[in-house]
């Protein structure tokens, strides 16, 4: 098991500035009004291809504050063989993996799937979410921040 060279909080003291601007980049697809529970599947999904464990933990446990099914936070690692998904968030999906990956580019294909999708504004703060999720996952995994836990529910530690 590997041990974290940095914490999430060293990187907000040692670099407030790029902390602050990475933030905002990510901030700016909700303000543009893209939906939250949409923005955590492709946040995970970006984070379960960069291998950042703090960031694939943290966007679960916001999908779940936000009331994003179970099944799709388990199952968007298969995005493509299970039917929970809607169109909008399977071309979001296939446009994550496209701007995370990016092999060869991004495909007329997946652009198209994108486009019919997301207006241009939508698409382009969508690409704004995702390269900001990819700068947090480079940060991420190469300080390997600790997952943060998850707390327990009130009643469950009472009982």
């Amino acid at each position: 098991m590997s041990h974290a060279r940095k914490e999430y909080t060293d990187f907000e003291k040692l670099a407030p500035d790029v902390f602050a601007a990475v933030r905002a980049l990510g901030q700016f697809a909700a303000k543009a009004g893209l939906d939250k529970q949409l923005l955590e599947l492709v946040k995970l999904r970006a984070s379960q291809i960069n291998g950042c464990a703090f960031c694939v933990q943290y966007h679960i446990l916001q999908g779940e504050s936000l009331g994003v099914p179970a099944d799709k936070l388990n199952l968007v690692v298969v995005w493509r063989e299970a039917p929970q998904f809607t169109p909008r968030e399977r071309a979001a999906l296939a446009w994550t993996e496209a701007l995370t990956t990016l092999p060869n580019g991004v495909s007329d294909e997946v652009y198209g799937l994108a486009a019919a999708e997301f207006s241009e504004q939508e698409l382009t703060y969508l690409t704004s979410a995702i390269a900001s999720i990819n700068v947090w996952n480079r940060f991420g995994a190469a300080y390997r921040w600790t997952p943060p836990p998850r707390r327990q529910r009130a009643d469950a530690a009472a009982s």
